[in-house]
């Protein structure tokens, strides 16, 4: 599949959810694949250590497996990078659920990191919408810039077409309460995304998502 925006998005055969993309930019050169029904497995080379630090746990706690190799012009900033990096997470989660016949649709999820309490709620809607509250004690987890969290976040839910909530409720630790977040989205997509065995087709009264 090629994308209006001209990257190469693959799905894997009949029954397997997982998807792959390249894309390559003036900016960013990145290859990802996902699978949605994984063993938490990560393969992750990136310059953005702490991004590298996030997907992994997103990864362990959803049961994804995730490979991402992804090059950028961090002389700059990381910007470029993650963003481009939520964006081709989104198009292989998009590709990899298909039709999203007998899916759970919804996950509310809470997670404590210590001191600090995320909350992330999806709807796997066909319908992109994020909200985002959160305010952080610092502006950086060492190098890495804390807005781009939000960058992240709305991409992936841009790409993926999905509605996305994400609440920090509270913390005193920047990195505690983004990790929290990593973790509370592995564990929502996750469950969202499971087959429920009393769904028949897809839930939804249009009859598509």
């Amino acid at each position: 599949m090629t994308t209006n925006n001209g990257n190469s998005v693959n799905q894997a055969g009949a029954g397997e959810r997982r998807a792959e993309i390249s894309r390559k930019t003036n900016e960013t050169d990145i290859r990802l694949q996902f699978a949605v029904d994984g063993t938490g497995k990560s393969e992750l080379e990136t310059d953005v250590p702490f991004l590298n630090h996030m997907l992994d746990l997103f990864t362990k706690h959803g049961h994804f497996d995730l490979s991402v190799q992804a090059r950028g012009d961090i002389e700059i900033d990381d910007h470029h990078t993650v963003e481009d990096i939520g964006i081709c997470l989104g198009q292989c989660l998009r590709e990899a659920l298909g039709d999203k016949r007998g899916i759970k649709r919804y996950a509310s999820v809470f997670i404590p990191m210590d001191e600090a309490l995320a909350q992330v709620v999806i709807d796997v809607s066909n319908r992109p919408h994020f909200e985002y509250r959160a305010e952080y004690p610092s502006d950086r987890v060492g190098s890495f810039d804390v807005q781009l969290v939000h960058e992240f976040l709305w991409k992936l839910a841009l790409e993926a077409r999905i509605t996305l909530h994400v609440i920090v409720h509270y913390g005193q630790n920047t990195h505690h309460m983004i990790e929290a977040v990593f973790k509370a989205l592995g564990r929502a997509i996750d469950e969202a995304t499971s087959l429920d065995p009393r769904v028949t087709g897809v839930p939804s009264t249009k009859g598509v998502l």
